[in-house]
């Protein structure tokens, strides 16, 4: 298991979302900068209030072209109710399966219960890595202030 460096292409994941449709990344995020989130489940305090932090930066997230898009291993009902209670506009995945995600991207998992721990990328509109954050337990996770100056910083550099 390798973690994903600057640089390196994100591996495909592809995610079945909490209204059913299904999603593949990086290739949904191609065009723009993307927001990839691991987070450890519904009941984890810390992944709730990065989630919400993401929703209400939205719209300047949206605005400097930047997608954002999350995975747990929550159950489909678990997952629904999540975006439903905090009207999550962004597509959210469920039913991961830890260990083949952690295969492809270096993400740690609990072995019991089985999850992923929170881990973040930033994506190139190419779909190369531009970040990698990786926790090995509830707490370390990208905040999206620090990802929209990094966007804005990476933009003004390649101008």
């Amino acid at each position: 298991m390798t973690r994903l460096q600057p640089g390196d292409v994100f591996p495909t994941l592809n995610l079945v979302l909490s209204d059913g449709g299904t999603l593949q990344i990086p290739d949904a995020l191609t065009g723009h900068f993307g927001v990839v989130l691991f987070y450890r489940g519904s009941w984890c305090p810390y992944c709730i209030a990065q989630l919400r932090a993401f929703e209400r930066a939205h719209d300047d997230l949206e605005a400097i072209g930047t997608k954002v898009v999350a995975l747990s291993v929550d159950d489909a009902a678990t997952t629904a109710a999540l975006v439903a209670k905090h009207r999550l506009r962004f597509p959210v995945g469920h039913s991961a399966d830890a260990t083949a995600v952690a295969d492809a991207t270096g993400a740690f998992v609990n072995a019991e219960p089985q999850h992923l721990q929170s881990t973040g990328f930033v994506l190139d509109p190419t779909g190369k890595v531009v970040v990698s954050v990786y926790s090995s337990g509830a707490i370390g996770r990208l905040v999206p202030e620090d990802v929209i100056g990094m966007i804005k910083y990476v933009r003004s550099q390649a101008a």
